[in-house]
């Protein structure tokens, strides 16, 4: 697996004093996603969870419900090589159970990672993928818990830590304990990563539950807790 981070030299200035140094850098390489061996999407993400991003990506889009509907998913080594010759990584492939719809269209575009729609046209869209009423979730949160919770992810953000260039997501329980927390260049990814991670432990749908993420809530982190 590719490194989520790598070193780099800099130059930093102080006043007039110039030194240079090894940095600590977050990694970002492109990811492609196969359904069926056929190319699904490319994004840009953090190495790291791969696996976990391409099931939750494909819960956001309303392919994946259960881990019934998927037979497998795994990296595909040979798939994509560096200038070397050596395997990247950077593909995973997920097979689909027999009675799964598979994505209607091609999504042969690039997901970067400032932006993480997932080709949604309309509001109607989004409501028609997700049926659960999130009404009938009786679950309320202490506002002690609420305010907590940011410092709680941070602790968890191990490569921010080293690099200050990663955003994060994390699942918590009403009571705000952590129970996964992932870190990505695009937090849309990592909120597909803590997804998929609850696809694998049939924790879906999860109610009663709190996601909390580094940045501004956005349309597609919306969508995509939805």
């Amino acid at each position: 697996m590719t490194s989520m981070t790598t070193r780099r030299p800099v130059v930093r200035r102080s006043g007039t004093l110039r030194t240079r140094r090894p940095d600590t850098l977050a990694v970002e390489e492109p990811l492609e996603i196969r359904v069926g061996g056929d190319p699904f999407t490319v994004t840009m993400r953090t190495p790291g969870h791969d696996v976990e991003l391409a099931l939750g990506f494909l819960v956001g889009e309303g392919t994946v419900r259960s881990p019934a509907d998927v037979v497998s998913a795994r990296h595909c080594p040979d798939a994509a090589l560096d200038a070397d010759g050596n395997p990247t990584h950077n593909v995973v492939e997920v097979v689909l159970g027999p009675t799964v719809v598979p994505p209607v269209r091609a999504r042969h575009r690039m997901v970067t990672s400032a932006c993480g729609v997932c080709g949604t046209e309309s509001m109607d869209e989004v409501a028609a993928r997700c049926p659960t009423d999130l009404a009938a979730d009786p679950v309320t949160v202490d506002g002690d818990v609420l305010a907590g919770l940011p410092d709680r992810l941070r602790t968890a953000q191990r490569v921010f830590a080293r690099t200050g260039g990663l955003h994060a997501a994390g699942l918590f329980s009403a009571s705000g304990e952590l129970l996964c927390a992932r870190e990505d260049v695009g937090r849309h990814n990592a909120v597909d990563k803590v997804v998929g991670w609850a696809l694998h432990q049939q924790a879906l749908p999860l109610s009663g539950r709190i996601l909390q993420v580094s940045g501004r809530a956005s349309f597609e982190l919306v969508q995509k807790a939805w």
